[in-house]
């Protein structure tokens, strides 16, 4: 699985005075990436494309840099106590993501430069509820893993909780650039959960992401490095042979699981069936067939 590549990078000016913003520009300009400024990092307009499938994949290619100007943090229960958000999106294309209508006309992936001040203020969440455990979860939004090697966010995140006694980080992933976060000193306080499904529903479904093999290499890695580790299978879809393909993901993670020696927190896992927003709910309820999904494929 390449490393994504945006095909355009939008700047709010004011994200160029922060280390992140400058980063992203330093890699835009070696790479020959076009960018330019916009006025805020919400209001994205003039991205190519004439149907809405094609404004959708083009705005999958689109990295937007800017300030996360609203500092408090949303509940999120019950996967934990606050979201923190680093970015919106991922470059994937899973036909069944509940992000495609919570973000509306913005699937572009949007990426947050001020994250000291965002790590501030979780340390002050977490020191006003001391001595509970606060738990932050990182993906609510967005995979902040598939653009990793742009951003570094989520090495110092995770390095700034490693640090935080009372804080805690999780979040879930389908990719898999896990190589420069295993050195870093986590303690433990950050649990790594892997995305998987089985074959056929990657395939069919879960377009521009890694394997299900490539994510149980990338899973032995994070064991192997201490971080406490979980799964999710979702969304289990029922169809002919269902049954024996989900049994196949379990043996081949059995297999991959056997190499860890040991594990620094019992495993957990999750199995969930797909969610439907109430956004999702009331903007379309006409039975689509699999014809019509075979043919968006392919407009797509």
């Amino acid at each position: 699985m390449k490393l994504y590549m945006p095909s355009r990078i939008l700047f709010e000016q004011e994200a160029l005075e922060y280390p992140i913003g400058q980063n992203i520009q330093d890699f835009a300009q070696k790479n020959n990436i076009p960018y330019r400024m916009i006025p805020a990092h919400n209001r994205v307009t003039g991205l190519p494309g004439e149907t809405a499938q094609q404004k959708y994949s083009q705005a999958k290619k689109t990295l937007v840099v800017g300030l996360k100007k609203d500092l408090r943090f949303q509940s999120c229960r019950p996967s934990a106590d606050y979201q923190f958000p680093l970015m919106t999106s991922c470059p994937g294309h899973c036909e069944y993501c509940y992000l495609q209508t919570t973000l509306g006309q913005r699937p572009y992936l949007r990426v947050y430069v001020n994250i000291e001040e965002l790590l501030k203020e979780a340390a002050a969440y977490t020191h006003k509820q001391s001595p509970s455990i606060t738990t932050f979860e990182i993906a609510s939004s967005g995979d902040p893993l598939s653009i990793e090697h742009l951003t570094g966010s989520l090495a110092r995140t995770i390095t700034f909780f490693g640090q935080l006694p009372q804080g805690r980080l999780r979040f879930v992933t389908k990719f898999t650039y896990v190589d420069s976060l295993l050195p870093l000193e986590h303690n433990g306080h950050c649990r790594f959960r892997f995305s998987l499904n089985s074959d056929k529903v990657v395939q069919q479904f879960e377009h521009r992401t890694p394997s299900v093999q490539e994510r149980i290499e990338a899973a032995v890695k994070v064991a192997k490095a201490g971080y406490p580790l979980g799964f999710i299978i979702a969304p289990i879809m029922v169809y002919p042979g269902w049954y024996e393909d989900y049994g196949r993901v379990i043996e081949e993670l059995e297999k991959g699981l056997d190499k860890v020696k040991t594990f620094s927190v019992p495993l957990s896992f999750e199995l969930i069936q797909h969610r439907f927003t109430s956004k999702a709910k009331k903007s379309d309820t006409r039975e689509i067939s699999p014809e019509s999904l075979r043919s968006r494929r392919k407009k797509a």
